[in-house]
């Protein structure tokens, strides 16, 4: 959804501000939720990478973000920053996908990579008619993640969302 829970979100903020990073690669950035969560605590660059070209327009993301990128997060390759966030975009992907955004988003992370997730059941099917907005796996949960992601060091655990921290500094 371009639109994510609330959920962590104050978690997330706070873990990202105590870095004070310069720079940050918002991967999925659907609706801008993490330049406008960190909109008094601004990184010096913020970037977006969005695969849906509409909500780039739709959201405001040129005014949001001093950098957008367009493509699938996937198959493209992720500039360096301090922190990358990788918001609700894992449950898009098959597993094997999300490990290796996981990984390369450790790459170009100086700092740290937050990945926000759903960790219980939650089916979900095209949206604004994108495709992109299928949640390919919908069963993720607590345990799982903590399995599937080698290298996390922190994490809130929510009701419906789970944040996992990865610290690459």
């Amino acid at each position: 959804m371009p639109i994510s829970s609330p959920e962590g979100k104050d978690w997330t903020r706070k873990k990202i501000t105590d870095l004070a990073p310069a720079s940050l690669l918002d991967v999925g950035a659907g609706a801008g939720t993490y330049a406008k969560l960190l909109a008094d605590a601004r990184p010096l660059r913020l970037t977006a990478l969005e695969v849906f070209e509409p909500y780039v327009e739709t959201y405001g993301l040129r005014d949001l973000y001093d950098e957008v990128l367009l493509g699938d997060a996937r198959t493209t390759e992720l500039p360096a920053a301090d922190v990358v966030v990788l918001g609700d975009v894992a449950e898009h992907m098959t597993v094997e996908e999300a490990q290796d955004l996981w990984d390369r988003a450790g790459q170009a992370a100086g700092r740290a990579v937050y990945m926000s997730i759903p960790i219980v059941h939650y089916p979900q099917g095209e949206l604004e008619h994108n495709h992109h907005e299928v949640h390919v796996v919908d069963d993720w949960d607590h345990d799982k993640v903590l399995a599937a992601f080698p290298g996390i060091t922190d994490f809130f655990r929510g009701e419906v969302v789970g944040v996992y921290e990865r610290r690459t500094d």
